[in-house]
């Protein structure tokens, strides 16, 4: 027997598709949400793909430019839609920037951003299989700290 996943559809809001399996957890802590946001988590769905994916829907939020770094960071395949009056205004794939300032924290001790109150500044240099480097310290990560 074939099960369906019946979701109520949201008015206006951001719906993020297409996170890697078991990942919407952690987009959703990163993302601060406010706790009276109605917010619909759907985990290890299957997708057209045949991979299973997450779902996050979340009535009344409009991401900022940092939000979709920080999925990008998490679940580089996700998919954000953009809902207005009910219908999507806007899909686009997340893609991350060349760099990245200010949303993630070195992982090296010794880097003078852990030492002083300076914001953290990182090249990406590898997409497909991740690889961030330090700006400061030259330092790739070796995980991702969300710093706000």
């Amino acid at each position: 027997m074939k099960m369906e996943l019946k979701v109520k559809p949201i008015e206006n809001g951001t719906v993020i598709d297409h996170i890697s399996g078991s990942k919407a957890l952690k987009v959703y802590k990163i993302l601060n949400i406010e706790e009276k946001l109605p917010i619909t988590l759907a985990l290890n769905v299957p997708s057209k793909k045949g991979v299973m994916k997450d779902i996050l829907k979340i009535e009344g939020l409009e991401l900022t430019k940092d939000d979709v770094n920080k999925i990008a960071l998490i679940s580089p395949d996700a998919t954000i839609n953009i809902i207005k009056e009910g219908k999507v205004i806007k899909k686009f794939k997340v893609d991350l920037p060349k760099r990245i300032d200010g949303i993630i924290k070195c992982t090296n001790p010794n880097c003078i951003t852990n030492k002083e109150n300076i914001e953290g500044k990182f090249s990406i240099e590898q997409k497909n299989t991740l690889k961030i480097r330090c700006e400061y310290c030259e330092k790739f990560i070796n995980s991702i700290i969300i710093s706000k």
